[in-house]
């Protein structure tokens, strides 16, 4: 099986556990501050980790294992926050507050890479996802996670469409969940944990 054939390292999944609530999604940030704040810490982590795993990888073509977990977890933990909110509003069972990967209605999982290159560690993360990251400042409103793009808009109309008729659009959430995974992938592109570059599609 050739790379491109081959199922991408990062995979991230979302089941739409219905029924929904219909108002729930209106106070979903306020009940997920907490999340927020530990997020700001856990991110701020993740980027001197990134430093720290960018000279490991130059030096030794590694990532160290425990970082890369640390880093896994860390998205893992943010998709959930976003599945649950306005990244998808997905499910109204509550986000856990851990890095490992459980009973959740959202997932997300990263191979660990045996060796990575020390030529592309050097431009990956910047030249070379250019194009990636225009197509995510679409998605996600902006360079990260930011509110304000495609799939934020995506979901507070299948909110709305919630609210008033108490069904969630499948297709809209379907291609939500496509857009997300799509960020996911250059996230973890840019964050040096894949040498495989992220594809231009929505699917699987």
């Amino acid at each position: 099986m050739s790379q491109e054939q081959a199922p991408y390292p990062l995979s991230l999944k979302g089941e739409l556990t219905e029924p929904l609530s219909p108002g729930l999604w209106i106070l979903k940030w306020f009940l997920l501050i907490p999340h927020y704040f530990i997020l700001t810490f856990l991110w701020l982590a993740f980027i001197v980790v990134s430093i720290i795993a960018f000279f490991s990888i130059l030096f030794t073509m590694k990532y160290p294992r425990a970082m890369f977990d640390f880093n896994v977890g860390v998205l893992r933990w943010t998709w959930r926050v976003g599945f649950y909110s306005y990244q998808a509003l997905g499910t109204d069972k509550y986000p856990p507050f851990t890095l490992k990967a459980g009973d959740y209605p959202a997932d997300l999982d990263v191979i660990y890479p045996r060796r990575l290159s020390r030529g592309l560690v050097l431009v990956k993360w910047w030249l070379l996802a250019v194009p990636q990251y225009i197509v995510v400042g679409a998605f996600q409103g902006g360079l990260g996670f930011r509110y304000g793009g495609l799939v934020f808009v995506l979901a507070i109309y299948a909110g709305v469409v919630l609210l008033f008729t108490g069904k969630y659009p499948k297709d809209i959430f379907d291609f939500v969940l496509s857009m997300d995974r799509w960020s996911y992938r250059v996230a973890a592109y840019a964050a040096l944990m894949t040498d495989r570059y992220p594809p231009f599609r929505l699917g699987e």
